[in-house]
């Protein structure tokens, strides 16, 4: 593993556990100007930058590592399948999973959301069977399951949220029956930040007897994720949003579960045997990855995860948890400004309408400020009804962020102000 300048100084701002300069160092785009502008980038949210470290480790696998996994005999095939399956033991230590074998790579969370609804749902669940999902779930943890609903005549159930957007323990509970098979939750709001109490929805789902699966795709780049702690039994990742390459993705699942689920896909590499009469299977986890995968991908994702976990997490949280209270201290002096998600306990994103500005017009116009921010619905239409808006902005921050760049959308917020009147 490369060490990189943030990894090397740690301990420079002891307030905070990382230097923040450094960190930047790291990633080129913090060094690109839009407009004539430095870049502001505040949508890591949506997609985050990638550090040197996972374009070099990338760029060195095409060059010189690369070849199909699992097939070849020679050289380059084994060292590239090292490689995969060496990223596969890094995501397994990073999600703290049983076994290695409990890793599925996917092309993102979404697919991994897809695989559970397709091979996990049509083969367990049966008409009448309930869903729980919740008001703030992204379009990839509801579409999924109001597909199979409408496939296999299940009853999907909604577990509300408060007006700040906290997720309400005691409605979840109420919904709670022994039909309910699965309850599917954001780990993290894409919108609103929001963090659940995983463990507790988790020890609540399993004592009415259902499975649990959690949508981490926002939750893994914020804080460390500990599968078996919560005891989850699907954990949803992607690569793109933990400032590794997009087309990567994980799906943690319990072995059992695993075991007892069909196939995803068919194809290559996941089967033992193939006749014209029939086939079978291979062992996890290559029964869920059918076709080459995405080898360079997966390789890329490892060193993001090397990267993070260098850096370390009780450093990123501090860091962005400043970033966070500065924002939003910030924000509270800007005319008409509406913070959409104030939960106690949330990640850095805020989310926020401006007087009756529209969402494209704010950030359209503070693009000419280098300022790169959300507008829309942030794939969560059912939950921009739930808060009464029709859009909002939404500023989402990384490990590279400051505290100027804070500043930077402050004044180009109050340049919007000052066009619109």
């Amino acid at each position: 593993m490369t060490t990189t300048a943030a990894q090397k100084s740690n301990d420079a701002n002891p307030a905070l556990g990382l230097d923040i300069e450094k960190v930047r160092a790291d990633f080129p785009a913090m060094s690109v100007e839009v407009h004539g502008k430095p870049l502001v980038f505040l949508d890591s949210g949506a997609s985050a930058q990638k550090p040197h470290a996972v374009i070099d480790t990338m760029r060195r696998v095409y060059e010189s590592e690369y070849a199909n996994v699992h097939r070849g005999a020679y050289y380059l095939s084994e060292r590239a399948t090292a490689l995969y399956e060496g990223a596969r033991d890094t995501l397994r230590d990073f999600l703290n999973a049983r076994d290695r074998k409990e890793i599925i790579f996917t092309r993102n969370a979404t697919e991994s959301i897809n695989l559970v609804a397709h091979a996990w749902g049509r083969s367990t669940l049966k008409p009448g069977d309930e869903i729980i999902i919740s008001e703030m779930e992204h379009h990839s943890n509801i579409v999924p399951w109001q597909m199979l609903r409408d496939e296999k005549d299940l009853v999907l159930k909604i577990a509300p949220i408060s007006d700040d957007g906290e997720f309400l323990m005691d409605a979840f509970k109420a919904l709670l029956t022994d039909r309910t098979k699965l309850v599917a939750i954001t780990h993290t709001s894409n919108v609103l930040g929001t963090i659940t109490p995983a463990k507790e929805i988790a020890r609540l789902a399993h004592d009415a007897g259902a499975k649990v699966l959690f949508d981490g795709a926002q939750a893994a780049v914020h804080m460390p994720v500990d599968v078996q702690d919560i005891d989850c039994d699907f954990y949803a990742i992607t690569g793109h949003k933990l400032y590794g390459p997009s087309g990567i993705g994980v799906l943690y699942g319990k072995e059992e579960l695993l075991d007892a689920m069909p196939p995803f896909m068919g194809g290559g590499d996941m089967i033992s045997s193939v006749s014209f009469e029939k086939s079978t299977w291979a062992p996890l986890p290559a029964k869920f990855e059918a076709g080459t995968p995405a080898i360079v991908q997966a390789i890329g994702l490892a060193a993001a995860v090397d990267y993070v976990t260098g850096i370390g997490f009780d450093a990123i949280a501090a860091h962005e948890h400043d970033l966070l209270n500065y924002t939003t201290q910030k924000l509270a002096s800007v005319k008409d400004l509406r913070l959409i998600g104030t939960a106690p306990n949330k990640a850095a994103v805020v989310s926020f309408e401006l007087g009756k500005i529209h969402a494209h017009d704010v950030s359209t116009i503070i693009d000419r400020a280098g300022v790169a921010i959300r507008a829309g619905h942030h794939c969560a239409e059912p939950l921009m009804d739930r808060m009464g808006v029709a859009a909002t902005a939404r500023a989402s921050f990384g490990l590279y962020n400051t505290r100027q760049d804070a500043d930077t959308l402050v004044e180009a917020l109050e340049t919007v102000q000052e066009i619109f009147g």
